[in-house]
């Protein structure tokens, strides 16, 4: 069985300290819980980025040094930029990340009820722009699926030549308007994709670590983070996203599955090997 690849999701552009304490705006901030998931065994960064206020940005520059800072105080990391952004941004805005070519990025695959009044629009031309984006300039897409049919969309996209193989899909479950947590889900979804697939699953609150267990046992890979769920057990805030990374790797050790490295991810994905 592959090693198992774990991604931290270290702050969403959602979830806020008033969440939890350690939820981090700041480059420091930043900085500081990329490499406490780091030092605990992540392989990859999931990264969205804020102003120092807590407010949501796209901005190429704030991208820039934070992923700068990252870089630094992780070496070798894989950093992987949301092009999702928040409720409301424009298609050029949100793939502002896109223009520091970094190995890999996000690519939703279709819209989503998030409550109330709040649309995540995808529509069908909008994945087509950011998946001709990143194949110009040769990013890995990460294809973030709330359901069924958002893997259906990527497939039709696929034969069409706006995503390449061998796709990587992330299967974010649990989500208001999307499809639940439970296993079954899981299996729905875990068959649904194409057998030269990897697939990382993301399980938002109390579903997090139930999928990561399936995942880890099905071969597949995970994600934990303070974007997906701020707690490490019900009603007690995790004190970093390391910690929730850490309770990954003991599961995966108890399991019998091995860590993967940044290096061996780059591998087992597909990307280019880095110094």
């Amino acid at each position: 069985m592959e090693k198992l690849i774990i991604t931290a999701a270290i702050c969403g552009a959602e979830v806020l300290k008033e969440h939890n304490p350690a939820v981090p705006y700041t480059v420091e901030e930043c900085v500081r819980e990329a490499r406490s998931a780091y030092d605990a065994g992540a392989s990859i960064i999931h990264l969205h980025v804020r102003y120092d206020d807590g407010t949501p940005t796209q901005d190429k520059e704030r991208f820039r040094v934070v992923m700068d800072a990252i870089a630094k105080a992780c070496p070798g990391i894989i950093i992987q930029p949301s092009t999702g952004g928040a409720v409301g941004m424009t298609n050029d805005e949100r793939l502002q990340p896109t223009e520091l070519n970094p190995e890999m990025a996000t690519l939703d695959c279709g819209t989503l009820n998030f409550g109330g009044d709040e649309i995540f629009e995808n529509t069908e031309n909008t994945i087509k722009y950011f998946g001709q984006r990143m194949i110009e300039r040769g990013i890995k897409p990460e294809l973030e699926v709330f359901d069924k049919s958002m893997i259906e969309m990527a497939l039709r996209l696929h034969k069409k030549g706006y995503i390449l193989k061998p796709m990587h899909f992330d299967f974010v479950m649990g989500v208001n308007g999307g499809i639940g947590g439970s296993l079954r889900d899981f299996v729905f979804l875990r068959g649904s994709i194409p057998s030269d697939a990897t697939y990382t699953v993301a399980g938002v609150g109390r579903y997090e670590m139930p999928l990561a267990v399936a995942a880890i046992i099905d071969g597949g890979h995970v994600r934990v983070g303070f974007e997906d769920n701020v707690f490490i057990s019900k009603g007690v805030p995790a004190r970093s996203n390391g910690e929730l990374v850490a309770r990954v790797v003991r599961m995966a050790g108890e399991l019998g599955r091995e860590i993967a490295s940044p290096g061996e991810a780059r591998e087992i994905l597909h990307l280019p090997a880095r110094q």
